[in-house]
């Protein structure tokens, strides 16, 4: 990896977690101590983080939890297109769980406003949790786990055990990069014991992710496509990407 796709990667694992130690950074890139003191240098040169004795931490993340507000805001009216369309794949009486993130958030706000009657959500998200939680006919259940600031989420092995012997109908899940090579793509590797503990409690897996998503990839792979069965996407994914999903059995919803 170069030192440029580096120094990315450890911002993704920064927008995600909040902060990192320079020990666990130089294990998972498998480089020494110095050259990651050397790559934080340069991201707090460029006022994206601040760093600390042993580790950094992303800027601003505090203002973010005061006011609620989540990291990745870019491509919201995409977003928002694909979070009307899932409506249509909520039922009165269902049980979903929706993942954490900013495409599941914007699901959560369309459920506020939906009328939909008698649902059960289970989340990891702190913002989604108290979103829908003062609804009279939504319950919210929420996951245990530790706690990721720029996220507003609860991942871990605490999180992953909290879906053992479940059987939920549907899944919302979110992901930071869909390889066609890896496969689903996530920032942090605390979180893909949480996502596959989701898919395996659910019935139906519906991957929420714009268009600008495919193609990409991030840190951590969580395993093939074939783990999800639908995706619910934009008008902006390319012909060859459908196809590669076709090819994987799995149906492409354009919302």
């Amino acid at each position: 990896m170069l030192p440029n796709q580096r120094r990315d990667r450890i911002l993704e694992l920064l927008r995600e977690d909040g902060s990192a130690k320079v020990a666990d950074l130089a294990r998972l890139f498998k480089v020494t101590e110095v050259t990651i003191r050397q790559d934080l240098e340069k991201l707090e040169a460029e006022d994206l983080i601040i760093k600390e004795h042993g580790g950094a931490y992303l800027k601003n993340v505090e203002d973010q939890v005061r006011s609620f507000s989540l990291v990745h805001q870019d491509n919201l009216d995409k977003k928002e297109v694909i979070a009307q369309k899932c409506l249509e794949f909520i039922e009165t009486g269902d049980t979903i769980i929706l993942d954490s993130g900013s495409t599941t958030t914007e699901i959560a706000k369309k459920i506020k406003t939906s009328g939909i009657k008698n649902l059960t959500v289970i989340t990891n998200a702190l913002n989604i949790a108290l979103m829908l939680g003062t609804e009279p006919s939504i319950e919210v259940i929420m996951t245990g786990g530790e706690f990721k600031p720029p996220t507003l989420s609860l991942t871990g092995q605490k999180a992953a055990d909290f879906f053992k012997g479940l059987n939920v109908q549907k899944l919302f899940l979110a992901t930071a990069g869909i390889s066609l090579k890896s496969g689903l793509t996530y920032p942090s590797i605390s979180d893909l014991v949480v996502k596959k503990a989701m898919i395996d409690a659910a019935e139906v897996t519906y991957l929420v992710a714009d268009s600008t998503k495919i193609g990409k990839s991030a840190l951590a792979s969580l395993g093939a496509l074939g783990l999800i069965d639908y995706i619910i996407t934009d008008a902006g994914i390319e012909e060859k990407h459908k196809d590669v999903f076709r090819e994987n059995e799995i149906e492409v919803i354009i919302a």
